[in-house]
């Protein structure tokens, strides 16, 4: 990931967006904080974080939480060293009630291509097992497998 760093063109910046969108479908916490500054700062819904290890208790109650979680990302737009995406993740809670949730995240990068700001909107629909549109096994989206565009989300 070393040469995608700012400025962006739309071919890096939509290198990043494939990269993240790989990292959080490992539900790897460690391994997802290792793309954030180590200062880095999100506001996610209503919750502020800051820094790498703030990153990873973040995450780890968020995939404890949320179950067989699968996530797409999409481009939306993008600056010399910022990157607006949206974004869709199937999952479900303890007692098999099943969602999606939709959202927007702004990112902002320092000069070497760490996350240093992440500012990201979610909204919670649930809906029945039979609706999910995400299917293929945890870990990485196959790339093969429509994007949201292409579900029609």
């Amino acid at each position: 990931m070393s040469n995608l760093v700012p400025p962006f063109t739309l071919e890096t910046a939509t290198q990043k967006v494939r990269l993240a969108e790989d990292g959080w479908n490992s539900r790897d916490p460690e391994r997802v904080s290792l793309v954030y500054t180590p200062d880095s700062r999100w506001r996610n819904r209503a919750e502020f974080v800051t820094g790498r290890a703030e990153i990873v208790a973040f995450l780890t109650r968020k995939w404890a939480k949320e179950l067989d979680y699968r996530l797409i990302k999409e481009i939306w737009a993008f600056t010399d060293n910022r990157i607006a995406v949206r974004f869709a993740y199937e999952w479900h809670d303890d007692s098999g009630n099943w969602f999606r949730s939709y959202g927007n995240e702004n990112w902002e990068f320092d000069a070497a291509g760490l996350m240093q700001r992440r500012f990201a909107c979610i909204n919670d629909l649930p809906i029945r097992e039979t609706e999910r549109k995400y299917h293929w096994p945890l870990g990485r989206r196959p790339d093969d497998h429509p994007g949201l565009t292409e579900l029609g989300l």
